[in-house]
């Protein structure tokens, strides 16, 4: 349905958030991906934008963005949530594709999805997908990339096996933490 199906077509990026990475029933395939629609049947941002208008997100539209978005204060005041992290980012997400087109923003957020994908597979501790998806979505990838090389470096220094996942998580989750302070006070905790 979607040639981006880890872009939603409201601005949210699937491919960051934990149901994308769920294992089994609960899992959600991203926007348009394969089985959407049985998942999701009464989209209206999918009805609107892919089905009337074939377009691939909002931020394509002339219209964007138009009544069925929240403000930008609606969404400031929406809680932190470990299950959508990045759902305070759909407006400038689709201002960037609106800004640079959509393959430029699929491309930046391909870095994103690959270091998280890292994180997952090396330091998942069976507790952190939500805590590494929203680290994704909101840490500067240049930066992120260089705290798993010190979370590879401190684990290799401090011998910690790969198999014990548990310690793993615990170094990367201390580099995080210490990262997230000085951005504007983001805390990537769950």
């Amino acid at each position: 349905m979607k040639k981006y199906p880890t872009i939603a077509v409201c601005g949210l990026d699937c491919g960051l958030c934990p149901r994308y990475y769920t294992a089994g029933p609960s899992r959600c395939p991203g926007c348009g991906g394969p089985d959407f629609p049985n998942k999701h049947p009464s989209c209206s941002f999918i009805t609107c934008c892919v089905k009337k208008r074939n377009l691939e997100v909002c931020g394509e539209c002339p219209e964007f963005p138009c009544p069925k978005f929240k403000t930008e204060d609606e969404y400031r005041r929406v809680p932190e949530s470990s299950s959508y992290p990045t759902y305070k980012k759909t407006l400038p997400n689709l201002r960037a594709i609106q800004a640079h087109s959509i393959k430029s923003f699929v491309t930046r957020q391909r870095k994103r999805i690959r270091l998280l994908e890292r994180m997952l597979r090396d330091f998942d501790d069976g507790r952190s997908k939500s805590y590494y998806c929203q680290a994704a979505a909101a840490l500067d990838p240049a930066r992120l990339t260089r705290s798993l090389e010190t979370a590879v470096r401190r684990i290799k220094a401090d011998r910690i096996p790969s198999n014990d996942m548990k310690a793993r998580a615990k170094v990367l989750r201390a580099i995080l933490d210490e990262l997230a302070r000085p951005e504007g006070g983001c805390s990537c905790s769950p």
